[in-house]
């Protein structure tokens, strides 16, 4: 059984790689955010998970982290009806941030997972249910990015004018994640929050 390769990056795609070991060309499938991080002619190294499939054969997913590997681990066996696509998908999302992901099922709030993360209302329940008494035995890497859902206030205004221009929830709550990393503050004038959010929404 493949649980790690270490070697050359050969190919890329949107979601997946083909990783060069000891001469032979290893086709791996990983998420996409991890799939955006490798380059043609770098060296990386990756740790693997096989999956039967009986139309392919063996299918190799591949995690830049051991972490990330454990999340989908958890998410292809604790959650019903999800083979290792769905879990990849899955883990593509929670990406954005774990530990928020973490909070988010540990406090069984369902806005979270649907607004920051882009999973439906009926996917963040499942989540949620599955989940709740599974996620402390998961690893969890990084910090809290989503601060600046401690503003409700703050936040409603701004969605609400962002959503009358056209935007999704999901869009402008990470147009604003992305300014709480700059250094925008709650306490800004509201006029300027607003443009700021729209010069992130427009690169």
């Amino acid at each position: 059984m493949i649980v790690y390769l270490k070697g050359e990056i050969l190919e890329t795609r949107e979601d997946g790689a083909v990783v060069l070991c000891g001469g032979v060309g290893y086709e791996v499938n990983l998420a996409k955010s991890s799939a955006q991080e490798l380059t043609v002619g770098q060296q990386t190294a990756l740790y693997v998970a096989e999956s039967i499939s009986p139309y392919d054969g063996t299918v190799l997913y591949a995690f830049t982290h051991k972490e990330d590997k454990e999340l989908w681990l958890l998410f292809k066996n604790a959650i019903p009806n999800t083979g290792p696509k769905k879990a990849m998908e899955f883990l593509n999302k929670a990406l954005r941030s774990v530990a928020d992901f973490h909070n988010a099922i540990i406090q069984r709030d369902p806005k979270i997972l649907t607004g920051i993360f882009g999973f439906t209302a009926k996917t963040a329940e499942k989540l949620i249910t599955s989940l709740k008494d599974k996620m402390d035995a998961v690893s969890i890497q990084g910090e809290s990015k989503i601060k600046v859902l401690d503003e409700p206030a703050y936040l409603r205004d701004v969605l609400d004018a962002l959503g009358a221009l056209g935007y999704s929830s999901a869009e402008a709550r990470r147009a604003l994640d992305t300014l709480h990393t700059q250094g925008v503050k709650p306490n800004e004038p509201l006029e300027h929050v607003i443009k700021e959010a729209l010069r992130v929404l427009k690169k």
